[in-house]
């Protein structure tokens, strides 16, 4: 019986409904699951002194495209909107092969996990020269964090009047073929579950009708969750309009897809009537405000999906168009955006941390992480509040106001995989160095 005792928190921030419990708490890990929350609690497992860290739920992650970790700050993409830096980079992607999909998950996945967070989706939809979504699977498993990839897809190419170029989209029936043998292969459905598959067509722009369709049935078939790219800016508003003559939420809910089994990204451009049909349907949104900011996309309406009852949750999105994958930056961002544009009360520290948390939770359909309770997965993130971060802070628990970037420790399923700031499941500085001999041939 594997035992962790988190002693003796300076705060913990356990975003659930009752009070948080008192300062100097213990929380007592058994077997990747939370046993005990109170005062001296006793273990014969290890100690882990948490008096100088504020505990939090591990954040959770729901939208990323891990694969991009490769291709931060690409200069032709550095200042195009989306459709015009998404034209940049497909030629590099075109490129890509499994080793580059697998180590940038990894260092994708390292950065995530030194920011706190402990479950993440990934939204892979192009597999050039070979690559498959098992990189990805396999690439998280070693990293240790709860994953949940979805298998995205493009079938509509340049030729057709979609966006990405043709050598990069793939037959449908081979792509809905795929889908099954990775739902197959990988889907874990248990309580806990550290690998979650989903089924994800990239967007109205690089996918048919018939596929969307599609897929939604599969999905259910399958009992997996749905995902794709809504309402990213002005253009992908446009496009629906001007090819299929609805806006994207009449669109989604045309095929299937809405439902509490469907998470959308962005939605930065969701009016009134979409945001009330996607609270009604219960379909979760995944906000990736930083993403939002370097593509000139807009700001979300979050205040009012939240107050309309819309599940949403963060992401990071890609790190081609966020050149960073730290959740915390991204919730002091989404809160700073809806103080933007609705005032300085829009959007409370507290708020901002249960949508990073609970919230997140959530919209990836998991009611077994997320919060800090008896019987809760033992996902937990500390933050220390003795650097320079939170020197001077009147409130160590606000930490998307002030306080630490980068946790000290993070527990996944109870397993160490930050300790003293460091990922203890894979070498870093070795990865890193990978990374750069891939990124050299990439610009060659």
């Amino acid at each position: 019986m594997a035992e962790t005792l988190i002693r003796g928190a300076a705060r913990i921030r356990a975003m659930t409904d009752a009070p948080d419990p008192a300062d100097g708490t213990d929380i007592l890990i058994r077997d990747g699951i939370i046993a005990a929350i109170g005062p001296s609690l006793e273990t014969r497992g290890e100690i882990v002194d948490a008096a100088r860290c504020v505990v939090t739920p591990g954040l959770v992650n729901t939208h990323h495209h891990l694969y991009q970790t490769l291709t931060r700050a690409v200069p032709a993409g550095q200042d195009a909107r989306l459709f015009g830096w998404l034209k940049a980079l497909y030629p590099i992607w075109a490129r890509f092969t499994p080793d580059h999909m697998h180590v940038a998950t990894q260092l994708g996945l390292a950065e995530l996990a030194l920011s706190g967070c402990t479950t993440s989706s990934d939204h892979l939809y192009l597999f050039p020269n070979g690559a498959r979504l098992n990189d990805t699977i396999h690439a998280a498993s070693e990293i240790g964090l709860r994953f949940h990839p979805t298998r995205g897809s493009m079938s509509i190419g340049e030729s057709d009047g979609g966006l990405p170029p043709d050598t990069l989209v793939e037959r449908e029936a081979a792509i809905l073929d795929d889908c099954i043998r990775v739902v197959d292969a990988f889907h874990d459905p248990a309580p806990g579950s550290m690998c979650r598959v989903g089924l994800a067509p990239c967007s109205p722009f690089s996918v048919s009708r018939e596929l969307m369709r599609d897929t939604a049935i599969l999905a259910r078939d399958k009992g997996v969750r749905l995902h794709t790219h809504l309402a990213e800016n002005d253009e992908d508003v446009a496009y629906s309009l001007d090819r299929f003559g609805c806006r994207p939420g009449q669109y989604a809910e045309d095929l299937g897809w809405t439902g509490d089994d469907v998470w959308h990204a962005h939605c930065v451009k969701l009016d009134a009537a979409e945001i009330a049909l996607f609270a009604r349907t219960v379909t979760g949104v995944a906000h990736c405000p930083c993403s939002n900011c370097r593509l000139g996309s807009g700001i979300a309406p979050v205040r009012d999906m939240l107050d309309a009852g819309v599940p949403v949750g963060l992401g990071v999105d890609g790190s081609a168009s966020n050149d960073a994958a730290n959740l915390m930056d991204e919730a002091r961002q989404a809160m700073l955006l809806q103080r933007v544009a609705r005032g300085a009360d829009a959007m409370s520290p507290e708020a901002t941390l249960r949508v990073a948390t609970r919230g997140g939770a959530r919209v990836l359909g998991r009611d077994d992480v997320g919060r800090i309770a008896i019987g809760m997965r033992a996902d937990l993130a500390l933050w220390p509040v003795d650097g320079v971060e939170a020197a001077g802070s009147w409130d160590v628990a606000a930490l998307p106001l002030a306080g630490a970037r980068r946790v000290r420790h993070l527990f996944v399923e109870g397993r160490q995989v930050v300790r003293d700031g460091a990922v203890t499941t894979v070498d870093l500085p070795r990865l890193i160095e990978r990374a750069e001999t891939l990124l050299r041939d990439l610009m060659t």
